[in-house]
């Protein structure tokens, strides 16, 4: 495996991880925060509301899951799919992250306007979504496979 196979699989592991979390979530747990308010504020940037509900943590952990399969080459029969998928979800993250950076991520997010939301995300949630989008860039370029006969 070369740095930019390895690169990819790091960034396809981190959106898998992300997208289990959200699944954790979806079942009403809070972890690893004390309580469901605390987890509204302080990850969905919500004060005094009810947290996302169950199908809305599904839907979210649905799609960082085929984010995941994209980065990490699939469908695998489909190479020019899988590439152009992966740029979608380069792009994604490199615009969510920098929108947390510049501390606008209620654009994407309405209501994701709480100072500790907004604490955290330029702190951890935004760093880590340019994170992955460069961990993810190799898979934009993969090579593909050779033709089978």
């Amino acid at each position: 495996m070369n740095a930019g196979e390895a690169s990819a699989r790091a960034g396809a592991l981190g959106l898998g991880a992300i997208a289990g979390l959200h699944c954790v979530w979806a079942t009403g747990s809070s972890w690893p925060l004390p309580s469901r308010a605390a987890l509204s504020e302080q990850i969905a940037g919500r004060t005094a509301q009810e947290p996302p509900s169950s199908a809305a943590c599904l839907a979210v952990a649905a799609l960082l899951t085929a984010a995941a399969a994209l980065v990490d080459g699939r469908p695998r029969r489909r190479p020019r799919v899988a590439q152009v998928g992966a740029a979608a979800v380069v792009a994604v993250l490199a615009l969510r992250g920098s929108l947390g950076m510049a501390g606008r991520t209620d654009v994407l997010a309405p209501g994701s306007t709480s100072p500790a939301f907004r604490s955290r995300d330029r702190r951890i949630y935004s760093p880590v979504c340019l994170a992955l989008a460069a961990l993810s860039l190799p898979a934009v370029s993969r090579s593909s496979p050779p033709a089978r006969r």
